[in-house]
């Protein structure tokens, strides 16, 4: 099966699983492995050989950017203490468990086992975000869990280098260089990620080309990531770095209309993108099985235990850090909800795939790379194991832990803050009317329509929609356009003021920003048309 015709098969499959996982309420990602997993065990089926460069470069950059943007600021300084205890602490914990346990379990060499380990040691965000978009998880799990998983890949990677360096030269390890390896990654990830934002952000000022904000949207991941890797850092931090400045000030760079076509932009290269990289993980075992030379029997046993571990070290690390937390708070006894549901969000995913295949075939004398086989044929059961046991999980484990918001409250939210921006427009019109700013036709027209909107939402019609009513008078019309886009801005204040002050989740926010800038984006078609 030829690439072209590989991906376009994935997408159709895809398209068919989105729908029944929507109907079926599971998870899209874990759906997709399993069918790809059961076409590639079909007889017949060719073999797909997905290559790390497809991987980390074409798939990787572009759902990161997305990742890191979806990731609130107000909420990630609340949770900076676990997220790095987390991105360094347990990934370092979890490749030395990892490793000892391959040890113990295969014939690999300590050096492979190692390699083995840091490719397992921390969670993917493209698959922890993807699982994590469907489930109502408080604003702060949610941010934890996926700032988490966005943030580890530096320390996973510097290890994975590190210990790939050892494995091919047969060499020690040196503290010193190390931690200057690790400095490089970071630290020169995380300046190419704030170089490249302030440059979009100059760029962007400056257009309101909706073709050229739709090249630099889709250009920006990879700029970050295509920089930072040839100048020695880590394009995984610099991406995630400047998806989370750029994301801070996404209703500052662009227009209603053009948030609006980048977001069904991003959907859609999302979309395409998770269909194809989760169908080859499915589609990477069975190829494995069939080509790879294995020597041992036990791989599936061994697999399981090496998911187990992961599980158990994960949870052996999140409980106790959420106690200290907890006591330093001031709390009474820990409770187990959370700390239960961020322990089995730990699925891996992309960034594991890439980083095993990305192993050389060959050691420094020429001779092929002893253990290679078996590491990648265990890395990608791992990663097939977590993503479906956890994926089909964790949803029903967040039920029966009880932390997911519950609709209604989510509902009564958006709801309540609705009625503040819509009482602040009102209030708008007010002021405009006591100082004659405006005709008092448009400003009589406009509160009626609002008051309107007001009682509809106050009556629980969530489905109340904007203001699109256009004057009868033509004499009328550029003023009545223009209190309008007034109204709009005064709202877009008062939203971000509720955001700011805590009032509102950034999930509501989010669902706000996006009728107003509807109702912009429907004030400039009306006035195209009057």
């Amino acid at each position: 099966m030829r690439g072209a015709e590989t991906v376009l098969f994935l997408v159709v499959v895809a398209t068919v699983v989105a729908t029944f996982a929507h109907r079926l309420r599971v998870p899209s990602p874990s759906l997709l492995v399993v069918a790809g997993l059961l076409v590639g065990l079909l007889p017949g089926v060719p073999l797909v050989e997905v290559t790390p460069d497809i991987v980390s470069l074409v798939v990787l950059p572009p759902l990161l950017y997305v990742a890191g943007e979806e990731l609130p600021w107000r909420e990630l300084r609340r949770v900076w203490q676990p997220v790095t205890a987390l991105a360094v602490g347990l990934v370092l914990a979890t490749a030395a468990a990892v490793g000892a346990v391959v040890v113990a379990l295969t014939d690999l060499p300590i050096g492979m086992a190692l390699v083995l380990g840091t490719v397992l040691a921390s969670t993917d965000p493209v698959a922890v975000t993807a699982l994590g978009r469907r489930l109502s998880l408080p604003p702060r799990v949610q941010t934890l869990v996926q700032a988490e998983s966005l943030f580890n890949d530096a320390t996973s990677l510097l290890l994975f280098r590190v210990a790939i360096t050892a494995a091919v030269t047969a060499g020690g390890l040196s503290v010193g260089s190390t931690v200057g390896e690790f400095a490089l990654l970071a630290g020169g990830g995380t300046v190419v990620g704030l170089v490249v934002a302030g440059g979009v952000t100059l760029i962007r000022r400056r257009t309101e080309d909706p073709v050229l904000e739709t090249v630099i949207f889709l250009v920006t991941p990879y700029a970050a990531y295509v920089l930072a890797e040839s100048l020695h850092g880590s394009g995984v931090t610099a991406v995630v770095v400047a998806a989370v400045v750029l994301g801070t000030q996404s209703t500052r760079l662009s227009s209603a209309r053009i948030r609006l076509q980048l977001d069904a932009v991003s959907r859609t290269v999302v979309f395409l993108l998770e269909s194809v990289v989760f169908g080859l993980i499915g589609l990477e075992l069975p190829t494995l099985l069939r080509e790879l030379t294995v020597t041992s029997t036990w791989w599936p046993l061994q697999a399981l235990a090496i998911t187990a571990t992961l599980v158990v070290i994960r949870v052996l690390w999140v409980f106790p850090l959420a106690a200290l937390r907890r006591r330093r708070a001031g709390g009474g006894r820990p409770a187990w909800a959370v700390p239960t549901v961020v322990s089995w969000a730990g699925a891996r995913g992309v960034v594991p795939l890439a980083a095993a295949l990305s192993i050389p075939l060959t050691a420094a004398d020429g001779k092929p790379l002893a253990g290679r086989d078996l590491v990648l044929l265990l890395s990608a059961a791992v990663i097939v194991i977590t993503l479906v046991v956890q994926g089909f999980t964790l949803a029903p484990l967040v039920r029966r832990a009880g932390i997911a918001v519950p609709p209604a409250d989510l509902r009564q939210e958006y709801a309540q803050a609705r009625i503040r921006l819509v009482r602040k427009g009102i209030e708008h019109l007010d002021e405009l009317s006591d100082l004659e700013l405006a005709p008092e036709v448009v400003l009589t027209q406009l509160r009626d329509r609002m008051t309107a909107r007001l009682g509809r939402i106050e009556a629980d019609d969530l489905l109340a929609g904007p203001d699109t009513g256009r004057p009868a008078a033509e004499p009328t019309a550029a003023a009545y356009q223009q209190v309008r886009r007034e109204l709009v801005a005064v709202q877009n204040t008062e939203l971000n003021q509720l955001y700011a002050d805590g009032a509102i989740s950034d999930t509501t926010r989010r669902g706000l920003q996006r009728a107003l800038d509807l109702e912009d984006a429907g004030i400039a078609d009306d006035h195209g048309h009057s």
